[in-house]
């Protein structure tokens, strides 16, 4: 299986700057000073990218009172994540990917399996960033349903 390179802990998050679902341009360099939660995920308004995104909804508020910021990234045009933010009353940004050199730069897309076939895909991931842009965790292969749970564990977030 052709392996697309991961990010470790202490990796430099690559830079981005991608259109959001609301039309206007999000990128990492403006989040400096923050800690960013960068999820990636298949497809929007799809059930599993559904379950993940609400949770995080459900989530910011505790994720933001300890200094995190989310985002959610994926290959979907603006315009369906646009749908996706209305339908699901997401409070946080969506960015578009459409081409994605960003999923791939941070290994989050490559080959992976789906229902016992090798294909090419967004592998469901979360990237926690320090406020200088460093990696702390990158998490592949997430689940979609009890992943925010499990990463508020993990940060020591109640």
């Amino acid at each position: 299986m052709n392996e697309t390179a991961r990010l470790s802990a202490g990796d430099t998050a690559p830079d981005w700057s991608l259109p959001t679902d609301n039309g206007d341009r999000l990128s990492l360099k403006d989040l400096r000073g923050r800690r960013v939660v960068l999820y990636a995920y298949p497809a929007a308004m799809t059930p599993g990218c559904t379950t993940q995104a609400c949770d995080f909804r459900d989530s910011l508020a505790s994720l933001q009172a300890a200094g995190y910021e989310v985002v959610g990234i994926s290959p979907d045009v603006p315009a369906k994540l646009a749908k996706f933010r209305e339908r699901d009353a997401i409070t946080f940004p969506l960015v578009s990917d459409e081409d994605k050199s960003v999923l791939t730069a941070y290994g989050a897309f490559g080959e992976k399996q789906n229902y016992g076939r090798t294909v090419m895909g967004v592998i469901r991931s979360t990237f926690v960033i320090d406020e200088n842009g460093v990696i702390e965790r990158a998490l592949y292969n997430v689940k979609a349903t009890g992943h925010v749970a499990k990463l508020r564990r993990d940060l020591g977030i109640d």
